[in-house]
């Protein structure tokens, strides 16, 4: 069996995220992103912070909002795990078939059960589609663009409310706007468009697929849910491998079963990772070149720290200090391929770090450069992750 030790994967780290010295990296964001498969999305910060870290030249917010909301050629989607993923508009229905469709079927069960449970409605199947097919005209009268308040003031319906959690502790009345525009989302017809208010911003404008992608909203050419899926397992195995398949099965969201079908239908190559038995695409076995130190300071909830389940390789025994108890990673600070510690930023805008190891006085003087940097390029932006972790919240003071 081929043998990829720690070592290796490391340097992969370099190259594969980006993350390496600058001469290797890209230039626009939806380079970047293509590279990482995609982007974690759920903390508006990360997209940007993300980009950052990995453009060959200082990337400013406006040129990743004009990638985002200008060329659209980044698009956010509820994906892999449920969870928000901003993704090349080019891959969108990738993920869509191998992911996406699933969580919406499952999403919109669950809204009709709490409609039924409800009481409120008396047939919530036919009611809910006709509140979707309203909700979507309402979206082009008003040429393809609205808040969830807009939608909800023009829809009265998106007001009914639904009980969560009846019976627990923490049982609430819920109005359904929101699960309405996920399960509108999910299968594919509405996206999340600008943000209402600066970049940072958890609130989007709701807008029409076909009118914000245009042609690349049309529907793609039929290919089967496996055939979507064996092309996903190949972009993320291009980008993280090599890996145990459970990295694989814990990334996508998908079965065992799912993924071995994908595997299968890669012929991958199954390798040696000193402690598993992993896999790599079969024409990717070859050794890296050493790319030479590197530091990153990588956002909350960064794509290369949330790549795998497995994270001992590069984490260490860091994960405590660094991960909230739902395991959501926190910022942290790389030093070629391993995690040695974490940052914050404090209210004044400086950025405070922590080593969790001792790498000497040159590794800290390229750490302490890089925290400048990234104090320089947030400015007067002040940045708190959504998941707040041990050490970040330490550092911050809050």
């Amino acid at each position: 069996m081929y043998r990829i030790d720690a070592a290796e994967r490391r340097r992969r780290l370099a190259v594969r995220h980006g993350l390496g010295p600058v001469a290797g990296r890209l230039l626009e964001p939806a380079a970047v992103a293509r590279q990482l498969v995609a982007l974690h999305g759920t903390d508006p910060a990360t997209v940007y912070l993300s980009l950052r870290s990995r453009t060959a030249a200082p990337v400013t917010p406006a040129a990743i909002e004009q990638s985002l909301y200008e060329r659209r050629d980044l698009v956010r989607m509820l994906a892999m795990r449920r969870t928000v993923f901003v993704v090349p508009a080019e891959s969108r229905y990738i993920v869509q078939l191998s992911t996406t469709d699933k969580i919406a079927r499952d999403q919109r069960a669950l809204l009709l059960r709490l409609l039924s449970q409800a009481g409120t409605v008396a047939d919530p199947a036919t009611w809910l589609a006709d509140v979707e097919r309203s909700v979507l005209r309402i979206l082009a009268d008003r040429g393809g663009e609205a808040t969830a308040a807009e939608l909800s003031a023009a829809e009265p319906r998106l007001k009914t409310t639904v009980l969560l959690g009846a019976g627990k502790p923490y049982q609430a009345t819920q109005a359904i706007t929101s699960r309405v525009l996920l399960v509108l989302a999910a299968h594919g017809q509405i996206v999340r468009g600008r943000p209402v208010g600066s970049w940072l911003s958890q609130q989007y404008r709701w807008a029409l697929t076909e009118q914000w992608l245009g042609a690349r909203g049309a529907a793609a050419a039929e290919i089967s849910e496996a055939s979507a899926r064996t092309e996903l397992a190949g972009q993320w195995l291009t980008a993280f491998g090599p890996a145990p398949l459970s990295d694989l099965k814990w990334w996508t969201g998908w079965t065992l079963g799912q993924v071995r079908q994908a595997a299968k239908a890669l012929d991958v190559a199954e390798v040696d990772l000193g402690d598993r038995t992993g896999v790599a695409l079969p024409a990717d076995l070859a050794a890296t070149p050493e790319p030479g130190d590197w530091v990153a300071l990588l956002p909350a909830l960064d794509p290369t720290v949330m790549g795998w389940q497995d994270r001992s390789w590069f984490l260490g025994p860091h994960g405590q200090a660094l991960f909230d108890t739902n395991g959501n990673a926190g910022p942290t600070i790389w030093l070629n391929g391993q995690v040695v510690g974490g940052w914050a930023q404090r209210a004044s805008g400086e950025i405070a770090v922590r080593l969790l190891a001792d790498v000497g006085a040159d590794a800290r003087a390229l750490v302490d450069a890089e925290a400048a940097r990234l104090g320089a390029w947030l400015g007067d932006v002040r940045v708190r992750p959504r998941f707040r972790t041990p050490t970040e919240r330490e550092l911050s003071g809050f």
